[in-house]
């Protein structure tokens, strides 16, 4: 910390302004009794952390130190010097054994809160010389907090100890060089290969992550920390602290260390829970979020990395298979599959924009698929003339119907692993409802079974041919309402049949005949004067309101990628999506609500599948698929 800074700590604090903006934490006095000689204790034990026992233990309990000096502050602020002392006769104690305690100062924001803390310390108008000492006390700890990382470096050589290097007095400027010191060795190691005499020792580079624990967030070890990353060994084992990986993972998800892409596909690979934990962190991001989007979620997911460290087969393996749980646990939601189509466009972007010629074969990103059938799900339709698209929408539906109905439900690899495929590339069941709207021709019975597979993938043959049979019954009246004089709210609502309540329809089907109800107000230019009523008709309740809103999200966002959609039916759609999203939340953030709880947990009974068997539980809990991939980078 520069002078500049701390001056500018040191004037806020007198003049009564809050430095720290966690108000919200502020605790009891009385609560923190307990915790304060916990740490008491604990700084007494790490002393100079002089041994590798008290270093270990030190890196461990950093991150809960700060917590608890964020603690201390905020009650030590509301208290002028004398009740300070009053309250907490040893707290010079405590600040100083951690002022003098380097890895301490070097933990992220520990060295701030601490001068924060001090600064409280201080009498603005001693009354006797007892003041005047601890404010002359005070001052001395604050001067050399000052003074440890920006003038004087000689608590570096407790780190450079373990390092292998001889304790001096380092100054900024040296302690870069020492760094890169450190990673060109790194990168001679790793050229040297079986050379054992020129590498460095597995216990050494060891020793070298668990000193860094603490340092990741300082600029000047970012180089260091993507070295060690990107390191290729040839132990059999990993030999990185799995504390390392932790703290670099935290680092990169809270924004607070900022490393490429290689570094971080490294990490991943290298270390399991930080991938499972960076994809827990992308689906926490986006159910808090209250507006979830599709746009705002791939902005997340373009932020979280994620798409383009899946390019690696393995990462990508571990990411699907927490969309697969998210898909069971919420008994296949709109919102999950919205997302996972996001998250494959992104991916696919990634991919596209690598390498012209895929690195790996399609098989081992889509193990459970027919190569050719992925291979027409990946196709572009901007790249075919929209007069053509039945041809790859009939290919598709009838691999897909080859696949499903030659295979019994429930065997591995069967219809829930061709549906789950199918959920990645959904927007080709839009562009089917679309054309079958468009076309006043026979509606093909393959874009027809196409749809009741989409809408619901457990079906035997028999509940889905009654689908198939409702959708063509309900197109036939949409094209005889089309062509009748008048056309009313009321008669198209009829149209779709049933009775919110009463539908004797399943909830999939319905959801299917809704789907298409409104593709039809879209594209129909005597549905555009309507659509609002028949809109209002529909949306009755919270959860109807979410799913015309989810709806027109998604049809904008798909536009907007194809570049298709009439402009009127462009502008009307953007208009009442804009109208509707005012009145409810959307995306992930609806899975979140009481009512939608409720269909949580029970997702893989109702769907009719279980987990794959040979997923494995993960250290977060999520049934993950054993993964035997070599841990170094590709």
């Amino acid at each position: 910390m520069c002078a500049h800074c701390f001056l500018q700590c040191l004037a806020a604090h007198c003049e009564g302004t809050s430095l720290f903006p966690f108000s919200e934490m502020a605790q009891d006095v009385v609560g923190l009794s307990s915790d304060y000689q916990f740490w008491m204790w604990k700084l007494s034990v790490w002393g100079q952390a002089s041994t590798l026992e008290t270093q270990q233990d030190t890196c461990r309990h950093l991150p809960q130190f700060q917590k608890f000096l964020r603690q201390m502050y905020e009650a030590l602020k509301e208290m002028d010097s004398s009740t300070v002392i009053e309250r907490f006769p040893t707290i010079g104690q405590l600040l100083a054994k951690s002022c003098w305690n380097p890895f301490i100062l070097a933990y992220d924001e520990s060295q701030k809160i601490l001068i924060w803390c001090l600064c409280c310390l201080i009498n603005k108008e001693p009354q006797n010389s007892g003041d005047s000492k601890l404010n002359s006390w005070t001052r001395g700890l604050l001067s050399h907090i000052l003074s440890t990382f920006r003038f004087d470096m000689k608590e570096a050589g407790l780190f450079t100890q373990c390092l292998g290097y001889a304790p001096a007095d380092y100054y900024p400027a040296l302690l870069k060089n020492m760094v890169l010191s450190l990673v060109s060795e790194l990168r001679e190691n790793h050229l040297n290969g079986f050379n054992t005499q020129r590498r460095m020792s597995p216990e050494r580079l060891r020793s070298l992550s668990r000193v860094c624990v603490p340092l990741v967030t300082l600029p000047d070890f970012k180089p260091l920390v993507e070295a060690l990353l990107t390191y290729h060994g040839h132990e059999p084992q990993e030999i990185l602290w799995p504390e390392f990986f932790d703290a670099v993972n935290e680092a990169f998800l809270l924004k607070k260390i900022s490393l490429p892409k290689s570094a971080i596909v490294c990490l991943w690979l290298r270390h399991l829970p930080s991938l499972e934990k960076a994809t827990l962190h992308l689906f926490e991001k986006l159910i808090s979020s209250e507006r979830s989007f599709l746009r705002r979620i791939e902005c997340f997911m373009q932020d979280s990395l994620l798409p383009e460290a899946a390019c690696h087969p393995a990462i990508f393996r571990i990411v699907d298979e927490v969309f697969r749980y998210a898909l069971l646990e919420t008994d296949g939601a709109p919102e999950v599959r919205a997302t996972i189509q996001v998250f494959t466009r992104c991916f696919v972007e990634a991919l596209e924009k690598e390498n012209k010629q895929l690195k790996f074969a399609l098989k081992t990103y889509f193990p459970y698929a027919s190569p050719s059938l992925v291979m027409v799900l990946l196709q572009h339709l901007k790249d075919i003339p929209q007069g053509l698209w039945h041809q790859p929408l009939t290919h598709i539906s009838e691999m897909l119907r080859e696949r499903v109905e030659d295979q019994t439900h429930g065997s591995y690899g069967g219809p829930f692993e061709s549906w789950f495929l199918f959920v990645h590339f959904g927007g080709w069941a839009d562009i089917a409802a679309e054309q079958l709207l468009l076309s006043e021709a026979e509606p093909p019975e393959a874009w027809l079974w196409l749809l009741a597979f989409s809408c619901s993938p457990r079906d035997g043959s028999q509940q889905r041919a009654q689908t198939v049979a409702e959708v063509k019954a309900l197109l036939s009246r949409l094209m005889t309402l089309l062509r009748s004089p008048t056309l009313s709210a009321r008669d198209l609502h009829t149209a779709a049949g049933g009775r919110p309540g009463t539908d004797p329809r399943p909830p999939a089907c319905q959801r299917l005949v809704r789907r298409l109800l409104l593709t039809f107000l879209l594209w129909a230019p005597r549905g555009h004067a309507i659509a609002r009523e028949v809109i209002t008709l529909m949306a009755h309740t919270d959860e109807m309101t979410r799913e015309v809103t989810g709806f027109l999200d998604q049809t904008l966002y798909r536009w907007d990628h194809l570049g298709m959609g009439a402009p009127t039916s462009r502008q009307l759609a953007r208009e009442l999506f804009t109208e509707l999203q005012g009145k409810c939340s959307t995306g992930l953030s609806s899975l979140s609500s009481p009512k939608s709880r409720t269909r949580v947990g029970r997702g893989a009974d109702c769907l009719g599948w279980q987990n794959p068997p040979s997923s494995r539980c993960s250290p977060s809990g999520l049934a993950l698929p054993v993964c035997r991939v070599n841990p170094h980078c590709p």
